[in-house]
C-alpha cells in the first residue's frame, strides 16, 4: 500500500520567495469523509485524482492517479464540493529535500503553509527558519477540512 510520510508547518516571513517558482493549483473534493478523501486537481495543465486514507501521525494511505485535463476540470466545475481550493505552489529545496509552500487565495486567502515530504517517521531534516508553528496534527490545516472551514471564517470569529 502506498503512504504519504507528510509534516507541515505555518510558514513565517517571505525569505523562502526568493528560491521558488510557482504553479497555480485548482482542486476540490469529491468526498470528505473521516475515514477518506477523494481529491480532484489541475495544475499544470494536468489533472490527477487522489485518494487518501486516515492520518496517523504524519502518515497516511495515498492512491493517486493521473486523468486527463478535460475530465479534472469538468469534475471541478461540476462536482466538487463548495468552495474549491485555489492555491500557488512553490518548490524550495532545503538539503536534500524539497519543500513545497502553498499560498491560498479565495476562500483561504492569507494562509500560507509549507510541507515536506519523508521517506519514514523517524528522517530527520532540515527545518528552515521560515518554517514557523508545525500543524501536521491540526486537522484544521487540511485541505479537505478549509473546503467545510475556509480559513477567512477562522478570522472573523477572532
Amino acid at each position: 500500500m502506498a503512504h504519504e510520510i507528510e509534516r507541515k508547518f505555518l510558514v513565517v516571513g517571505d525569505a523562502w520567495r526568493e528560491q521558488a517558482a510557482g504553479t497555480a493549483y485548482r482542486q476540490g473534493y469529491l468526498s470528505t469523509a473521516k475515514e477518506r478523501t477523494v481529491r480532484v486537481r489541475a495544475a499544470a495543465g494536468k489533472g490527477y485524482l487522489t485518494v487518501k486514507g486516515v492520518a496517523v501521525g504524519p502518515k497516511r494511505p495515498e492512491f493517486e492517479y493521473e486523468i486527463p485535463i478535460s475530465e479534472a476540470n469538468a469534475m471541478l466545475d461540476h462536482l466538487c464540493l463548495r468552495p474549491l481550493i485555489e492555491k500557488t505552489r512553490y518548490q524550495v529545496r532545503v538539503g536534500e529535500l524539497m519543500w513545497v509552500v502553498d499560498v491560498f487565495a479565495g476562500e483561504n486567502a492569507g494562509l500560507v503553509v509549507a510541507e515536506v515530504e519523508l521517506a519514514d517517521e523517524a528522517q530527520e531534516f532540515v527545518r528552515p527558519h521560515w518554517a514557523g508553528e508545525e500543524v501536521t496534527n491540526d486537522r484544521r490545516y487540511a485541505n479537505a477540512n478549509l473546503v467545510a472551514h475556509p480559513y477567512k471564517t477562522w478570522l472573523s470569529h477572532g
